[in-house]
């Protein structure tokens, strides 16, 4: 018994031209956001993957993964400011449920809540939001280690209390036993500017051919209609 298989592609010109071009706008756009995303604290860059045949299937067969890189890591004035030396997040506690960053912009409300810059709770490791016993006199007085525990110097006791630790885990929800927490430091974005640049060339120049052979393709259909009307 002999089997036979292989892929057929019975499509006109026109079609593939428009696909592939709205899967190349994709791409654009991938690249644009990342250019946006550049001056963001805690951006990781999106990268477009292209699997076999997608110029065919068209923009429905493209996906994006997150590279997850460690971006630029800066000095800051604020001590809540807190960035990751390694990979992971921060859990928040958002509208929606638990939500991961790694923008580590942190403030203290009048109450002791450890919020994030969107006023949402910072969760601890027992995924509840960290609340101090009580609002330090400065915010120098909150300390945070590498492994992302919290204390706050008790003027009374002259001593640091124990707050919580944070929740730091990685893409899957998994805790990270190892954080590397930087207190007073923040995470730019992984984005490098001159890379996507070289990385959108190839992309505008297949662009601009499938737009080409749109128009050729199109030229030659209205030709073929018009003799075809004339012909009448």
């Amino acid at each position: 018994m002999l089997i036979k298989s292989g892929v057929h592609f019975t499509d006109n010109g026109i079609k593939t031209a428009l696909k592939a071009m709205q899967l190349q706008q994709a791409i654009i756009g991938v690249a644009n956001e990342n250019m946006l995303g550049f001056d963001k604290i805690g951006y990781q860059r999106k990268e477009a993957v292209v699997p076999a045949f997608t110029e065919y299937l068209g923009v429905n067969g493209l996906s994006q993964a997150t590279d997850t890189t460690i971006g630029r890591i800066s000095t800051s004035a604020n001590p809540l400011d807190l960035a990751l030396n390694t990979k992971g997040y921060f859990q928040v506690q958002g509208k929606d449920g638990v939500r991961l960053t790694r923008d580590g912009r942190f403030k203290l409300d009048k109450n002791g809540n450890l919020l994030n810059i969107e006023d949402q709770p910072v969760l601890s490791n027992s995924g509840v939001p960290i609340k101090l016993p009580f609002v330090p006199d400065k915010i120098s007085d909150v300390v945070v280690n590498t492994k992302g525990q919290v204390k706050v110097f008790n003027k009374n006791t002259k001593k640091l209390d124990n707050v919580a630790t944070l929740g730091i885990v990685d893409s899957n929800g998994v805790g990270i036993a190892q954080p590397e927490v930087a207190q007073g430091f923040l995470e730019y974005s992984n984005v490098s500017l001159q890379n996507e640049f070289m990385n959108l060339m190839p992309t505008i120049k297949a662009y601009d051919a499938n737009r080409q052979m749109f128009m050729i393709e199109n030229s030659v259909l209205q030709r073929t209609i018009s003799q075809l009307s004339n012909a009448q």
